[in-house]
């Protein structure tokens, strides 16, 4: 084989690579990232949980904790209560710094944009970093492990615009 073909073969594979990760990132923001931005936006815990894998692993880092899926989903469902009752109204927006896809893993790395307004109208907005690991399980992609922190409060919309949209 000569040393053109073997460049043109690794090329093809590297642009093959390349597309079927486009592919995986398309069906990770249909089956994953729509929903999810969705269902936390309306308060909707059960669709909100329905994104993750049954074996979760939820770290919030600033609270130093480690969550099952029950207690995720038990954490989830009193501040989607407490929020609603409250009425305050919330909006996710995130953006990626990081995507790897193959056939049935990815990682995902971005920024998080959450804007709340309490009844008053007071608005708050919030930024992180999340790391989030998803598998596919048969034919749909779930959050595996879902970490995030608010770095010290150190991230700003900069740091957020800086980033790609979904």
């Amino acid at each position: 084989m000569s040393y053109k073909t073997l460049l043109v073969l690794i090329g093809m594979t590297l642009l093959s690579a390349a597309a079927y990760a486009q592919d995986a990132q398309k069906e990770i923001n249909e089956q994953v990232w729509k929903p999810f931005i969705s269902s936390f936006n309306s308060f909707d815990t059960d669709g909100f949980m329905a994104v993750h894998s049954r074996d979760v692993v939820r770290s919030p880092r600033d609270a130093k904790v480690l969550l099952s899926w029950n207690e995720y989903f038990t954490q989830q469902q009193a501040g989607d209560k407490k929020q609603k009752e409250d009425g305050s109204t919330r909006l996710i927006e995130l953006r990626f710094t990081e995507r790897i896809a193959n056939s049935n893993q990815a990682i995902d790395v971005g920024i998080y944009k959450t804007t709340v307004k309490n009844k008053e109208g007071k608005t708050s907005l919030f930024y992180g970093r999340f790391h989030v690991v998803l598998r596919k399980e048969g034919s749909q992609w779930k959050i595996l492990v879902d970490t995030d922190s608010s770095e010290g409060n150190t991230i700003t919309e900069k740091d957020f615009m800086a980033a790609s949209p979904l």
